[in-house]
């Protein structure tokens, strides 16, 4: 029942070219969509093609990546909602590879920055160099790898504090302040960041105030055998996997748009806010039980966010509290801090919204 109510609430979002090819039948006139504002058109357009879309993409990336398909999905899913995700998993598991082969799918510009302890702000963000104009000497800004729509900061730990600093303005404002000029950045920029979990030397841990701008925390897992076995016909014989592009960016930007216009119920909005406020130890048993902080308000944004890109991608122009439940895992995981008692049992963060959702 509930699922019909949000299916009508669902149809709103069209109601007003409805209204137009209403009157023009009442009218007498045939139905044309070129009477419909561009703009309009086009996103409607995307909203009834979305499930093919994302099947043409999936498509795609299964010639190059055997297996991951939650992954897969959870990337294009912080991909659509125009913000970051954080992935972490064992080395070799093809991190690198879901994050470029997505870029050529969507037709993105992408840049790779391999973090390291010596590497500077100024190799992020772009520098002041000297040129000779016009029997001059004057100052030019040189962009750096920033400037990009998608923007692989790989083993993102293994950069200094002072270095990962420098991503936290690109990925909150959408720009680059250098001395006193400040740059605007491509439309989308998307920071698709990476960790090792098992490698702790040498290494810097996120501040909790980057880690909250990753909409995301995506856990890249080993492949199933049978996955395991397509990896070694793919990359072991003579032919080297091929993909083409399935989405141009000018229809990703009419997704990002239509992503935040797939409606929610006042229900379900309240059934996201309570799993968030269950998370911090003043509102809930078992945030008190487990955790010293629980997640903030832009946790509560981002979990309503991610849903309705899940419901867009599976064909749905509402909001489930499945997409909620769903989405509830790569939302909070990074931002549930435990306490010593649970580091000492070994309980994980996934352990604790699994007992939060129980009760709700």
């Amino acid at each position: 029942m509930r699922d019909k109510q949000q299916t009508k609430i669902g149809g709103s979002i069209w109601s007003e070219i409805e209204s137009i090819r209403g009157e023009q039948e009442r009218q007498g006139r045939p139905v044309n969509l070129l009477d419909v504002p561009s703009e309009r058109h086009e996103v409607k357009e995307v909203y009834h093609k979305m499930k093919d879309i994302y099947d043409e993409i999936r498509k795609e990336v299964r010639n190059v990546i055997a297996g991951q398909e939650e992954v897969i999905e959870q990337i294009l899913i912080a991909i659509f909602t125009k913000n970051h995700a954080l992935l972490e998993g064992f080395p070799g598991l093809g991190k690198t590879l879901m994050i470029s082969t997505l870029s050529r799918i969507m037709d993105l510009d992408f840049k790779r920055v391999q973090c390291t302890p010596d590497l500077m702000p100024s190799d992020i963000t772009g520098t002041y160099v000297v040129e000779e104009r016009d029997g001059r000497k004057v100052f030019k800004f040189e962009k750096g790898p920033v400037f990009t729509n998608i923007l692989l900061a790989d083993e993102i730990n293994r950069a200094t504090p002072k270095t990962q600093s420098a991503l936290l303005e690109a990925m909150q404002e959408k720009q680059v302040s250098v001395g006193t000029s400040t740059y605007p950045l491509d439309n989308p920029f998307i920071v698709l960041a990476t960790q090792n979990p098992i490698e702790m030397e040498g290494t810097y841990p996120l501040p909790e105030a980057q880690v909250d701008r990753f909409l995301l925390k995506i856990l890249v897992g080993y492949p199933k055998p049978e996955d395991e076995g397509r990896i070694l016909d793919l990359y072991t014989g003579g032919s080297t996997p091929a993909i083409t592009k399935a989405l141009s960016k000018d229809k990703l930007l009419l997704i990002q748009e239509l992503t935040r216009k797939v409606p929610i119920a006042d229900e379900i909005k309240r059934y996201a806010l309570s799993i968030v406020t269950k998370t911090r130890p003043i509102s809930g048993d078992v945030a008190k039980k487990y955790l010293d902080y629980g997640a903030s308000p832009r946790a509560t944004i981002g979990l309503v966010l991610a849903a309705k890109a899940r419901a867009l991608i599976n064909g749905r122009n509402y909001v489930s509290r499945e997409d909620i439940k769903a989405m509830a895992y790569p939302v909070l995981r990074h931002r549930l801090i435990l306490n010593f008692e649970s580091e000492r049992k070994g309980v994980t963060t996934d352990d604790v919204i699994t007992e939060m959702l129980k009760g709700l």
